[in-house]
């Protein structure tokens, strides 16, 4: 699979202008993910602005916070959000009765609960929904895996396009500011970066945002891991 090559260098253009460009390239094909996590009014905001009824993609695993649920019900009717619920085949206390808690079974018992609760779900949204790219909200200075990312990058044989790659935590204060949008409420409380409660701590004294996620063992749940196949970006 080859990258299709913008017409202008995507470094050198805003967030909105990489957001237009993906949507005239694939159309009816481009989804939004989203983890309602402790920025994603950005994003939601942003993309929604330009393709109002784009497919937005939350993953539920079972395991959210309940202040996630009531983020997302917020979010969903403020920016009428075209929102796709996609979850894992078994419910949270089949999962655990079948499998025991997998997230505290070392690296191996969690990428299998990653898989199970995240990755196997986001494939089926694509799957299901025909999606041929992909819009994350990821940034470099989110984490050392993130660093090397391009602004469009072939994951797994889906094209992902990175509109706010670039940006730093003031950037996203400005915009969210600008724009009268919230922080997740458990910003409040210390969490710099929310995702399953099992996984996710709020940061204490000398710790990276990474190393509040899944212990400090890994940052990447599984959804935005390269293959090391056929992953390339630009």
């Amino acid at each position: 699979m080859s990258l299709p090559a913008p017409m202008f260098d995507l470094s050198s253009v805003t967030a909105s202008e990489r957001i237009r460009w993906a949507v005239d390239e694939f159309g009816d094909g481009l989804i939004l993910s989203t983890s309602f996590g402790v920025q994603s009014a950005l994003m939601l905001h942003l993309a929604t602005q330009i393709a109002p009824r784009i497919p937005v993609v939350f993953i539920d695993t079972g395991f959210h916070f309940p202040e996630t649920y009531r983020f997302a019900d917020e979010l969903t009717k403020r920016l009428d959000l075209n929102l796709r619920v996609y979850g894992p085949r078994l419910s949270p206390a089949y999962y655990e009765a079948r499998h025991g808690k997998r997230w505290e079974q070392g690296v191996e018992g969690l990428n299998a609960y990653n898989f199970d609760h995240k990755v196997e779900p986001m494939e089926r949204a694509v799957r299901e929904l025909g999606a041929t790219a992909w819009l994350a909200g990821l940034r470099r200075s989110q984490s050392s895996t993130r660093e090397n990312l391009g602004f469009v990058q072939v994951q797994n044989k889906i094209t992902k396009v990175h509109p706010i790659l670039d940006w730093d935590n003031r950037a996203v204060h400005r915009y969210l500011t600008a724009n009268d949008l919230p922080y997740h409420p458990l910003w409040e409380q210390g969490y710099v970066s929310v995702g399953d409660w099992h996984s996710s701590a709020p940061i204490q004294p000398g710790q990276t945002e990474e190393e509040t996620r899944f212990g400090g063992v890994k940052r990447e749940c599984g959804l935005h891991e390269l293959s090391g196949r056929s992953d390339f970006s630009i």
